[in-house]
């Protein structure tokens, strides 16, 4: 009895180990935190005025995303869609669905491209659809393009092709606008780019940021890069979790929203409550199967 009775203990504590250890390292890695050194990706604004060089061009230091968490876009603001028409920007946000925004020009040489190539293979890789539970719109700040809807048009095609599902063709915008309706978008939406005379071409970040329906800033995405799981949540909260089964409901209690990276990560309470009850579980099966084990014995 006294034999079993130790091997039990010893069995209850390895688990404790394990499951503090197992915790540990998720809290470790849910809350490590990722720099961004680069001024393509980094969600701060880089202030020429402190001083300090950082052997930057002075074009990227005027440059960068500055998150505006809940801010309302500019809805009554007008611009040019790919067929020419004028439109109000509040034309795209009155379809009761979220609209995931991205601020490019359609000459860009690389970092455009990126960002529409990046964003369209993440939403190839979730289960969602443009024009049904999402909208893309893309905006170009470029107001030399503002006469060339053919520009917009081209990108729309080609990316509604690259995208390849049929019917989605109405949730996929392409925008030209003024200088004026250009600034006042931006600059709602934390958007920061300069032109560079050296380069003959807009210095700018890369990034989308997803809006809820009626408009408001509801997430920030670095970079050219977004996984498919981060956009898809965030599509779901901009939503007020109203796209998505069951699954994804409990997938998304154990994740929250880092605004510092623009990612979503392990929701270190979420886990630990998940962790302490699987070993408390894990504690009671061991210790039924010894007792029955030594039962038996008897």
């Amino acid at each position: 009895m006294n034999r079993a009775a130790t091997k039990i203990r010893w069995v209850m504590q390895m688990l404790l180990v394990v499951a503090v250890a197992a915790i540990c390292g998720l809290s470790v890695f849910s809350q490590k935190s990722e720099h961004y050194n680069s001024p393509l990706y980094s969600p701060k604004t880089y202030d020429p005025s402190n001083g300090t060089s950082n052997g930057l061009p002075d074009a990227l230091k005027k440059i960068g995303i500055e998150q505006k968490l809940g801010g309302q876009l500019p809805l009554e603001t007008e611009f040019k869609d790919e067929s020419g028409q004028t439109i109000k920007l509040g034309e795209f946000f009155n379809k009761g669905r979220p609209v995931i925004v991205a601020f490019v020009y359609y000459e860009c040489p690389m970092l455009c491209n990126e960002v529409l190539n990046g964003l369209t293979g993440t939403l190839k890789g979730i289960n969602l659809d443009a024009g049904k539970d999402f909208d893309v719109v893309a905006i170009s700040f470029d107001a030399r393009e503002n006469e060339k809807p053919d520009l917009a048009r081209n990108k729309k095609e080609s990316y509604t092709n690259r995208y390849g599902r049929p019917g989605t063709e109405k949730g996929w915008h392409f925008l030209t606008g003024s200088q004026a309706s250009i600034e006042s978008a931006t600059k709602a939406a934390g958007f920061g780019f300069e032109w560079d005379e050296k380069s003959n071409q807009f210095a700018h970040a890369g990034g989308i940021m997803i809006t809820t329906p009626d408009g408001r800033l509801a997430r920030y995405f670095y970079g050219i890069d977004y996984a498919p799981k981060d956009v898809k949540f965030g599509i779901m909260e901009s939503a007020e979790n109203k796209v998505g089964n069951a699954a994804d409901q409990l997938l998304l209690y154990c994740y929250h929203y880092d605004p510092a990276t623009g990612k979503y990560g392990l929701a270190i309470l979420s886990v630990m409550r998940i962790g302490a009850v699987l070993t408390v579980l894990g504690m009671g099966a061991m210790g039924l199967v010894f007792w029955r084990r030594n039962k038996v014995k008897k």
